[in-house]
């Protein structure tokens, strides 16, 4: 069984501020190490499950979050970014049997955590078909895309509540909730213990049951933050401005969607 991990912070226990998801800031330390902890924790479930192969994709800001002295041997680590539009599954393929999600959040536009955004912070929205974006769908279609099942996610009650509302199949582990600027969380500790009897059982189970269909259209709509912002992305080929300041593209091909994503996010 081959799996890949793609790790973010924004959704691992107790991270309640900006301050702690940015490197060049003192509080960063803390939760880049609970961010590597969550991580070994799911590498651990997977392999408990059986996994033979695993790779980890460090997806948060620079892609250099993960304390690489804390990672099992046994793993291919994914480091910064190429460019590639499959972004926070870069190198994901064909060959692999499932993805699962560490430190996920809720989307841009979202009360439910403090750190809520999508790809970056220039979408205020972004919606595929109507439906509200967050890195977690956007990722399973692109799995989804090459027939492999995103079939555990961690992070915060909200997301949950989104992955359960996409397909009941994926594993959750919800490790906080965020209240205004605050959050309740799992303890460090806890959380982990929490991720890897996750990620185990959810591997354990039939993965393709987890599989998000692909719907044949696609229409995505893009909300920025700025006033300005749309008007200059209306220009990526296929795009139109369609009201204060959001963009629309419609494509058959999500792997279209993906590419635009990694253009005008």
């Amino acid at each position: 069984m081959k799996v890949y991990i793609s790790v973010d912070i924004e959704g691992v226990a107790g991270i309640t501020h900006w301050d702690e998801a940015q490197k060049n800031h003192a509080d960063y330390g803390e939760f880049r190490e609970q961010m590597t902890r969550e991580a070994v924790a799911a590498i651990e479930g997977a392999e408990a499950a059986g996994a033979t192969e695993i790779w980890v994709k460090d997806a948060h800001a620079s892609g250099r979050n993960l304390i690489t002295s804390m990672l099992p041997a046994n793993i291919r680590l994914i480091r910064s970014w190429a460019g590639h539009p499959l972004c926070m599954v870069q190198e994901l393929d064909e060959s692999f049997d499932a993805v699962m999600m560490v430190g996920y959040h809720a989307a841009a536009g979202s009360e439910a955590n403090a750190l809520a955004h999508t790809l970056s912070l220039k979408p205020h929205l972004i919606r595929i078909n109507g439906r509200t974006a967050s890195e977690f769908y956007i990722h399973a279609l692109a799995g989804s895309l090459l027939g492999v099942p995103t079939v555990f996610v961690t992070g915060d009650e909200a997301l949950m509540a989104e992955v359960a509302g996409t397909n009941k199949a994926i594993g959750r582990c919800a490790v906080k909730r965020g209240i205004g600027q605050s959050t309740a969380s799992l303890t460090p500790k806890a959380a982990v213990t929490a991720i890897r009897s996750g990620a185990e059982t959810s591997l354990k189970g039939k993965l393709d049951d987890a599989l998000i269909p692909l719907p044949k259209e696609f229409t995505l709509e893009i909300t920025y933050a700025n006033p300005v912002t749309a008007y200059r992305m209306q220009w990526y080929p296929g795009a139109s401005h369609s009201g204060d300041r959001t963009i629309r593209f419609a494509t058959t091909d999500y792997f279209d969607i993906l590419r635009m994503l990694n253009f005008v996010t």
